[in-house]
Formats: structure tokens, C-alpha cells, sequence
């Protein structure tokens, strides 16, 4: 089921989650993706982009176009197989950013989700669209009875400060973790969180 904001003004939509308030304006959208090819191509566009800007999403830079179809392709198969939830945000029909929320974890952890591969285009950062995508994999992980999400991002040049702004703990770093799109070694900072019920009782 798509997420639709829209606002009785044009500032857009002031949604409420605990304590924490974002905007989004109403000409976008978020929605779960699936396999179908122009949907397949935009996401290829997306992490290709992603890849060329320095973003440590597991490629190299310059990623061939057919290693990021044939990814997608793998991704949103194992999502229509139910062991993930691909997000989209979309400008109109344009689709501008996307999360994953990787739920396929191992027979003894149950109630564990992880957050992945979050882009969004170059065009349309710093309006919010990361945060809106992240909270509502967050509200989908509950929906689904998780009550842990963990992620990593890269100490150089990653997005620490994002999620830790949205109450993600760190707990440490892994030197040396990989190798950053145009080359040099970068560690990997590993987050979790509390969501749903196991939140209330968390005393972070």
C-alpha cells in the first residue's frame, strides 16, 4: 500500500511518530517496489548515481549497467518472495529514493529486521525523503512484529548522523571494512535500534 502525504497547505504534511516530526511535501510518495522492468531501471539509475557520489553501497565506481539491473532484479525477486520490503519514494512517477528492509534473518532471530541500500537521487536530497523512508520501513519492521533493526554505514563519508539523529546506537566500528567506490579502505559503523513494544522498555 502506497504512503500518500497530503497536506491541507502547501508546506506539506506534518506527520507525528513519538517525539519525532517530518515533512514531506504532497507531490511525493512512498510505496513498496516490485519487478517490473521501468521500476527495475530507475533503481539501476538510482544506485548507479549513488556509486558515482562516493556512496558505499557494496559497488564500484563506475558500476556497469548490467550489474546494477542484474542486483535489482535479484533484490526485488527475493522481495516478492517475502524476505524483504523494497521502498520507493516517488516525485510523481518519478522514482527518487529507496530503502531496504531485509527481513530473511536466521530461524533463531525472529524478531530482527535490517535497514539496506538507502539512496536517494542527488536531486532531491536534504528535503526529507531519507527520513520518511527510513520511519516507514521502521513502522512496517513493527507491523511485522520486529522489535530490533540493525544497519551499517560507512565511517567515511556515510550517514552516521543521520541515523543516529532518528535514535540508532552505535555500537562500534570495523576497520577496514571495504573499499570506497573510487578506491581507499573506509571502516563500517555498525547501529542498532529498538522498535515497536521493545522500545518502551529500552532505557537508551
Amino acid at each position: 500500500m502506497a504512503v500518500s502525504h497530503r497536506p491541507s497547505d502547501c508546506r506539506g504534511l506534518r506527520i507525528f511518530i513519538g517525539k519525532l516530526y517530518y515533512y514531506m511535501h504532497p507531490q511525493y510518495h512512498i510505496a513498496p517496489l516490485n519487478s517490473q522492468p521501468h521500476i527495475i531501471e530507475a533503481l539501476a539509475e538510482i544506485i548507479t548515481e549513488t556509486v558515482a557520489h562516493g556512496g558505499s553501497v557494496s559497488f564500484m565506481h563506475p558500476l556497469k549497467r548490467e550489474t546494477a539491473l542484474q542486483f535489482w532484479q535479484n533484490a526485488l525477486a527475493a522481495a516478492d518472495r517475502g524476505e524483504r520490503i523494497v521502498l520507493g519514494t516517488f516525485d510523481g512517477q518519478d522514482l527518487v529514493a529507496t530503502v531496504t528492509l531485509l527481513l530473511d534473518c536466521p530461524p533463531n532471530q525472529p524478531h530482527r529486521a535490517e535497514i539496506a541500500k538507502m539512496m536517494t537521487r542527488v536531486s532531491h536530497r536534504g528535503i526529507g525523503i531519507a527520513r520518511a523512508l527510513l520511519l516507514e520501513a521502521e513502522r512496517l519492521a513493527v507491523a511485522l512484529g520486529k522489535t530490533v533493526i540493525n544497519l551499517d554505514t560507512a565511517e567515511d563519508g556515510g550517514a552516521a548522523g543521520f541515523y543516529e539523529k532518528l535514535g540508532y546506537q552505535k555500537t562500534g566500528v570495523i576497520p577496514d571494512f571495504a573499499l570506497k567506490p573510487h578506491g581507499g579502505l573506509t571502516g563500517t559503523v555498525i547501529y542498532w535500534k529498538r522498535v515497536g513494544t521493545a522500545a518502551k522498555n529500552d532505557p537508551h
